[in-house]
């Protein structure tokens, strides 16, 4: 198996094992101290669970080589998965955002408690060391699957030192503020939701690739003198990569030896950059 898609997959079992043990505590500690917070973070957790359990099951699919059916390989597969995880995000966050205001204007009965303190340190710990492990293979990587686990695990760590706020601040009867960190937490989800959500459709609807790349490739071409023009760049993502079709126009008195020995070697060096899964080059005479 690549070396990125072993990764993934420890990366997404590490995460339904801290979230299952984030979420029995939570609940338990949420439910008897009646904190909106906290049985929001709990049910936060829920929703980090499926996120996990989607990485694993995406990145199972992604790593499955090209065959007959699939030429291209099982690369999207990352961002439909991450497209669920996102649509969870978004559904959660709605519930949350609901509980929460009801108990702002009913009045919260949240009761100050140590173990209330004690989870939300473990949370953060749990957390945070799930985040660096993420972030270091994402940033070695760049799979959506990973930056999808990556910021949901760093959210989990900046809303529950929020929870743990509310809770020290119950301790001296300010209790309202227990529910506008729900709220908070609520925001927070939806918001990352949808970017994850944007990110998954843009490539499931065949977005372009970069400027930046894009400029890379035309470097690349202009390199060769016997290019007398480029006529067009046309892309489509092949999981975190991109497919690229390339026109170029050569003079037509080469011989279709040299033209195609020409364009052989234009898809091998552009195939060479990080983002590019394959070129293919379309020689036309001028």
């Amino acid at each position: 198996m690549d070396e990125k898609f072993r990764i993934t997959k420890k990366a997404g079992i590490y995460g339904i094992i801290g979230n299952i043990f984030l979420l029995i505590i939570k609940a338990i500690i949420g439910f008897v101290s009646k904190s909106q917070a906290m049985i929001a973070d709990s049910v936060n957790s829920a929703g980090d669970i499926f996120a996990s359990l989607m990485t694993f099951i995406g990145n199972k699919i992604a790593s499955t080589p090209n065959d007959e059916d699939h030429n291209l390989g099982h690369g999207k597969a990352e961002y439909i998965f991450s497209m669920f995880i996102s649509i969870s995000m978004i559904i959660v966050s709605a519930k949350l955002l609901y509980d929460s205001t009801m108990t702002l204007i009913l009045g919260s009965k949240l009761q100050f408690s140590w173990f209330l303190v004690v989870v939300c340190v473990i949370t953060i710990i749990t957390k945070l060391c799930l985040y660096i492990y993420t972030k270091k293979a994402y940033l070695k990587y760049n799979n959506i699957l990973l930056e999808a686990n990556m910021k949901d695990h760093r959210n989990d760590c900046i809303v529950t030192t929020f929870t743990l706020l509310s809770i020290v601040l119950a301790l001296v009867g300010i209790h309202w503020f227990d529910s506008v960190v729900g709220i908070g937490i609520s925001i927070w989800i939806c918001y990352t939701g949808i970017t994850i959500f944007i990110e998954s459709y843009n490539v499931l609807m065949d977005i372009s690739v970069d400027d930046k790349t894009k400029s890379l490739i035309l470097d690349i071409a202009h390199s060769y003198k016997e290019i007398k023009k480029i006529e067009n760049i046309i892309s489509t993502p092949v999981g975190d990569k991109y497919l690229i079709f390339l026109t170029i126009k050569l003079d037509g008195n080469m011989s279709t030896f040299e033209s195609h020995s020409l364009a052989d070697s234009l898809e091998e060096n552009v195939s060479n950059l990080d983002k590019v899964y394959k070129t293919v080059v379309h020689v036309e005479p001028i």
